[in-house]
């Protein structure tokens, strides 16, 4: 959990105080990676420990160069922003050669330049357009809004997100007041989840095989792609040597239509295989994941809520066949998620919206 904190910097570490609970950490700056913050735009991530390692996010650069002057023997290790103008020279001539492969391989084209893109963007610039599509298409007024039972849905995304050790993005749900059948991935981690599709899942295991799917979107880029390939070339080339303000600018303009984008079957698939193996990683049974897209294909042509999230996850029989071997074959669930809760009463968290 992100928690304001105030660091001192010493010649040979950091001094991190939790501002909230005063509780301090040292890290000894022989241990400390930097891993973000090369590019403007980007926040400072300084990172320490092993696999599950604690994270500082520092807005202002600035921090770097004192960072480097008080501690010049390990300033190799840590950034100069001073080196920043080397950086962008490097991205044109990076964006130079790729537009050169892009023009002898036509056939490539647009969409390809946009997957090179969307794998440079920053975190910080797809969660301001994931922020931007949440407040266009799931705004205040229309959020449900119930403190105890978001918590349920919480903590079945937590538990998710247990086996994404090193996640990048600040992953929130959000419950809309809406019948449509439902549910999409901004960039930056952002899930939204219309009540149309709570309504139709039966329990909490149905929830997390839809939220692993979207976490997989998210984690993949694939809106980030999709909005990308929307763009011009020009903006295209901003991506490629790191111009905020044009990729940014229409970035959150496309956001606002993110509702309706159609990922490709392969984006799908390749959605439905992570989510899959991410429910096992985390002991969750996939028969809810199964049993929520096979109710999804049944009322196809049926009801026109449901043709919503057809349109936007097209199912369809080879994907289920190829979920289901991959459920068989991998290890039991171990995992009861919300156990002893009866999962009716998640349905009622839009009951009480105001409006």
């Amino acid at each position: 959990m992100r928690q304001p904190a105030r660091v001192a910097i010493g010649g040979s570490g950091l001094e991190i105080s939790l501002t909230e609970t005063g509780r301090t950490f040292r890290w000894p700056l022989a241990g400390v990676r930097q891993t973000q913050g090369f590019y403007e735009g980007e926040q400072v991530r300084l990172e320490h420990g092993g696999e599950i390692s604690d994270a500082l996010l520092i807005a202002d650069v600035a921090f770097l160069t004192a960072l480097r002057a008080a501690a010049p023997d390990v300033a190799p290790a840590f950034h100069d922003p001073r080196r920043r103008r080397f950086f962008a020279a490097a991205g044109v001539l990076a964006a130079i050669a790729t537009l050169a492969v892009a023009a002898a391989l036509y056939a490539w084209g647009i969409p390809g330049l946009a997957d090179v893109a969307a794998s440079r963007v920053p975190v910080a610039w797809e969660v301001a357009i994931g922020e931007a599509a949440v407040a266009e298409l799931a705004p205040a007024g229309k959020r449900c809004q119930d403190p105890e039972r978001e918590r349920r849905i919480d903590e079945i995304t937590a538990v998710l997100l247990r086996t994404v050790p090193q996640a990048r993005y600040p992953f929130r749900v959000t419950v809309v007041d809406h019948p449509m059948v439902n549910a999409f991935a901004t960039p930056g981690g952002f899930i939204v989840v219309f009540r149309g599709l709570l309504d139709r899942t039966d329990n909490a295991e149905e929830l997390a095989g839809v939220l692993a799917h979207e976490i997989q979107h998210v984690l993949h880029r694939d809106a980030t792609r999709a909005i990308l390939r929307q763009a011009s070339t020009a903006v295209l080339i901003a991506a490629l040597v790191g111009d905020v303000s044009g990729v940014l600018a229409f970035g959150v303009q496309s956001a606002r239509t993110l509702g309706d984008f159609h990922h490709s079957r392969d984006a799908e698939r390749a959605a439905d295989r992570d989510g899959l193996a991410m429910l096992q990683a985390a002991s969750i049974d996939p028969a809810g994941m199964l049993a929520f897209f096979r109710t999804m294909e049944r009322l196809e042509g049926t009801q026109p809520a449901i043709a919503q999230y057809l349109s936007t996850h097209p199912a369809s029989s080879d994907r289920l066949q190829a979920l289901s071997a991959a459920a068989t074959a991998g290890p039991k669930p171990t995992v009861k998620l919300l156990e002893g809760y009866d999962w009716s009463d998640i349905k009622k968290l839009c009951a009480g919206r105001a409006g």
